[in-house]
């Protein structure tokens, strides 16, 4: 059966004509919860459910705070975030415009990016995180809950790798890096799905897997369009003459670019096989009519003589009235006669299409 169609999410939600840097938060919004992660090379602390007014307490203890904001449901709690780190409206108003293309914006004090992850749905459904990088914070905001960047937490509490021992911008990289391995498994599934896809549409052109094709082709489309704006926005990075971003990081930045270039080649590839499974299909069709009407004419030219030879001798004529009037008719064997004739007929028929290979095996 084919899948429902996906209804598209992201509408923008500030009124026409309304005042740049209004801020709407969707009603269908998680609630908030904001965990704060602050650490150096020999500390940490961690707290999971903080509050606004906290966080100016825990800022500034130690080298790096990391703010990870989950949920967009309280607008107070995130217009508060916005005043205390003293974030530009615009900013904070594309925070709450769920429908933003991966960007980069450089203001005096920070960063401003945004990227999109993929969601945990059936679907190629993409959400937004939106991060704020600054000289000793990460501020990131998530549509919903999620386990993307769980790796994350662990190394930071596990104190695995380099991320204790460098500063915000690498912890950026990382969160940037997590959001794009999770494209990998993602568009591995689409690329089984499709194989096995293709297969269906070989062995047996049925309709309704049309509707499987179109499906995998918007959802291989929603990808891309999640996928592309990744790399300018890297590339940006990658660029930027910020004292935001180390050298060190860019090096970083730069593997995170080839991801999307190799995530954007299995995209394109899926799209081409895709397009192509339209082609197969309406090929595997013709040919399953083909081969259809090609019975439908073996049977018509096989019964056309045997019609002849039934309806000549089903013509009444009177044998009273002349000797040359179906003489067969008062033959003793005349009715096997006729049935033997039609059935050589039939055979000699069905050898001559199968010598001249119109039926049976391609030898």
């Amino acid at each position: 059966m084919a899948r429902p169609r996906k209804v598209r999410r992201h509408r923008r939600r500030t009124p026409v004509g309304a005042p740049p840097g209004t801020l709407i938060v969707d009603p269908q919004s998680t609630r908030t919860t904001i965990g704060v992660f602050t650490y150096d090379g020999s500390r940490m602390a961690e707290e999971a459910d903080a509050g606004v007014d906290a966080i100016a307490g825990l800022k500034g203890d130690l080298p790096v705070t990391w703010i990870d904001v989950q949920g967009l449901g309280d607008l107070e709690a995130i217009r508060r975030l916005g005043e205390n780190f003293t974030l530009h409206h615009l900013a904070m108003e594309d925070v709450l415009n769920l429908h933003q293309r991966s960007k980069v914006e450089e203001y005096d004090d920070y960063l401003f990016i945004v990227t999109r992850m993929p969601a945990d749905t059936p679907r190629s459904d993409t959400e937004q995180i939106s991060m704020f990088l600054g000289h000793d914070f990460v501020l990131t905001f998530q549509e919903r809950p999620g386990h993307v960047f769980d790796p994350i937490r662990s190394r930071i509490r596990g104190h695995k790798g380099r991320i204790r021992t460098s500063g915000p911008d690498y912890l950026a990289y990382a969160l940037i890096d997590a959001v794009i391995d999770n494209y990998f498994p993602i568009i591995e599934r689409s690329g089984e799905a499709l194989e096995q896809l293709e297969d269906r549409v070989v062995a047996k052109a049925e309709p309704v897997l049309m509707g499987e094709i179109h499906d995998m082709k918007r959802d291989l489309l929603e990808l891309r369009r999640a996928i592309w704006p990744q790399r300018e926005m890297l590339n940006s990075l990658i660029r930027t003459e910020s004292d935001l971003v180390t050298d060190t990081t860019k090096l970083y930045l730069r593997d995170c670019y080839d991801h999307t270039i190799q995530l954007m080649d299995m995209v394109e590839t899926d799209r081409e096989i895709a397009l192509g499974l339209v082609d197969v299909y309406l090929s595997s069709l013709s040919n399953r009519m083909n081969e259809i009407m090609k019975v439908l004419t073996i049977f018509a030219t096989v019964f056309m003589p045997l019609s002849f030879i039934a309806g000549f001798y089903g013509m009444n004529f009177d044998r009273g009235a002349s000797p040359w009037n179906m003489p067969e008719l008062g033959w003793y064997y005349g009715y096997p006669a006729a049935i033997a004739m039609m059935a050589i007929v039939a055979v000699v028929l069905i050898a001559y299409f199968r010598r001249r290979r119109w039926i049976g095996r391609e030898t």
